[in-house]
C-alpha cells in the first residue's frame, strides 16, 4: 500500500474547520476582509477575527494628527476607537447576515489561567451560537505601554484558546523576505519548514520595517509560537485576504506558510510555555535537567542550587541550567521563603511535611 502523504500546511489551512484571522481596520479593506471572512463561513469555516487599530480608529474623532505617545491618550483614544470599530464590522457583517459579538482581551486574561479558562469559555460559547467573535486587545485598560505588535501574539494566543485549525496574520507585506522585501533581490520565502529554516532570514528590528512598531519580528514570534502547538499559520498581505481563505484542495497560493513544528498542546501547557507571567526562577543541576527535560519527571528540591524572586506557592516560574539557560517552565509548589532550608538536600533528608515536588511534571513544560 502506497503511503498516505503528508498535507502539507495550505492543504491543512484550506480544509481547516476553524480559523482565526489577524487583520486591521484600514477603511479601505474593511468590507473586502468581511466579504472574505463571510465568504469562508457560507464555506462551513467557524472564524474567530482578530482585530488591530482601536488606537488608530480614535485619533480622528479626537481631533489628533498623530498617534499619542502618552499612556493616557492612548487609553482614551482606544475607548473611542473600539466603538467606532464595533459599528464599522457590525454594519459591514450585516450585509451578510452576520452577528458579531466583541471580546475585549487584556494581558491580564492571558497572565492569569483562571481569566484564560474563561477567556476559552466566552470564545467557544460564540462560536457555538454561531455568533463571528472579534477580538480587541482592551488598550482601554491596558496598565503596560501598548504595542501594535502584541496582536500578532494576542492572535496566537486565541487562535490556541479557541482551538484553532489554523492562523493567518494578515499585515501589509504579502509574506516573509530572505532580506528588506523593498531591496532588489530579496526573495519570498514561501514554506517554512522548521524554525531552523529562519535562521537565514534577516527580520527587521521592531520601528525599521512598515509593518508599525511590532514589526515583522512579532509576526514570526506569532507564526512560531502557533506552529509549535500544532497549529497551520500562513502570513500574506490584507489585499490577499481572498487568496489566503481560499478552500481549493491544494490550499491557498500566497504568502508564507509555516508548517506545524510541535504536537498539539494541552491548554495549561500551552499558558505555562507562552502566556503565563512568571515571578522568578530556580537554578537546577544537570542531574535535575536531565531529570526534568530528558525523563520528564517532578523537580525535587535536591536538584536545586539557588533560586530567585519573590513568589508564592502557585506561581510560575523559570528553570535555569548551569549555564544559564531557561529549559523549563512550571507552577512551583512552595514559596520563596520556604525553600532556602530545603534546595540541595534528598527527600528523606526533609521532614515529611516537605517531602513533595518542589514543581510536579504536571505542572511542568520544557523550553528546549
Amino acid at each position: 500500500m502506497t503511503p498516505r502523504a503528508v498535507p502539507t500546511p495550505r492543504e491543512h489551512l484550506a480544509a481547516a474547520r476553524r480559523i482565526v484571522v489577524k487583520g486591521g481596520i484600514d477603511p479601505t479593506r474593511l468590507d473586502r476582509l468581511v466579504e472574505a471572512l463571510a465568504g469562508r463561513r457560507a464555506a462551513g469555516t467557524q472564524v474567530v477575527l482578530v482585530s488591530s487599530g482601536a488606537i488608530a480608529a480614535g485619533l480622528a474623532p479626537l481631533r489628533l494628527t498623530r498617534r499619542p505617545r502618552d499612556l493616557a491618550t492612548q487609553q482614551a483614544a482606544a475607548s473611542v476607537g473600539q466603538l467606532l470599530l464595533a459599528h464599522a464590522y457590525s454594519a459591514s457583517f450585516a450585509r451578510f447576515d452576520l452577528a458579531i459579538g466583541q471580546v475585549l482581551l487584556t494581558a491580564d486574561d492571558m497572565i492569569r489561567r483562571s481569566h484564560y479558562r474563561n477567556a476559552q469559555r466566552t470564545l467557544e460559547r460564540l462560536l457555538g451560537l454561531d455568533v463571528l467573535p472579534v477580538v480587541n486587545e482592551n488598550d482601554t485598560v491596558a496598565t503596560d505601554e501598548i504595542r501594535v505588535g502584541d496582536n500578532d501574539r494576542l492572535a496566537a494566543l486565541v487562535a490556541h484558546i479557541v482551538g484553532a485549525d489554523g492562523l493567518i496574520l494578515l499585515s501589509d507585506v504579502d509574506g516573509l523576505y530572505d532580506g528588506d522585501p523593498r531591496e532588489p533581490g530579496s526573495s519570498l520565502v514561501a514554506e517554512v519548514d522548521h524554525p531552523a529554516d529562519l535562521q537565514a532570514v534577516q527580520i527587521a528590528e521592531p520601528g525599521q520595517g512598515s509593518l508599525g512598531r511590532g514589526g515583522m519580528a512579532t509576526k514570526i514570534t506569532a507564526a512560531a509560537m502557533a506552529s509549535a502547538a500544532g497549529i497551520p499559520v500562513l502570513l500574506t498581505s490584507a489585499e490577499e485576504v481572498t487568496a489566503a481563505l481560499d478552500t481549493s484542495a491544494d490550499g491557498p497560493k500566497t504568502g508564507t506558510a509555516f508548517r506545524p513544528s510541535g504536537r498539539r498542546m494541552s491548554a495549561r501547557r500551552f499558558w505555562l510555555r507562552h502566556a503565563a507571567d512568571v515571578h522568578g526562577r530556580l537554578d537546577l543541576d544537570a542531574g535535575a535537567v536531565a531529570a526534568v527535560i530528558g525523563r520528564r519527571r517532578s523537580l525535587l528540591a535536591a536538584g536545586i542550587h539557588g533560586i530567585s524572586g519573590d513568589f508564592v506557592s502557585g506561581d510560575v516560574v523559570d528553570l535555569v541550567d548551569p549555564g544559564g539557560v531557561v529549559v523549563a517552565r512550571g507552577v512551583v509548589g512552595y514559596d520563596a521563603s520556604e525553600l532556602p532550608e530545603i534546595i540541595g538536600r534528598r527527600t528523606s533528608q526533609l521532614p515529611p511535611e516537605q517531602r513533595r515536588e518542589v514543581v510536579h511534571a504536571d505542572d511542568l513544560v520544557p523550553l528546549t
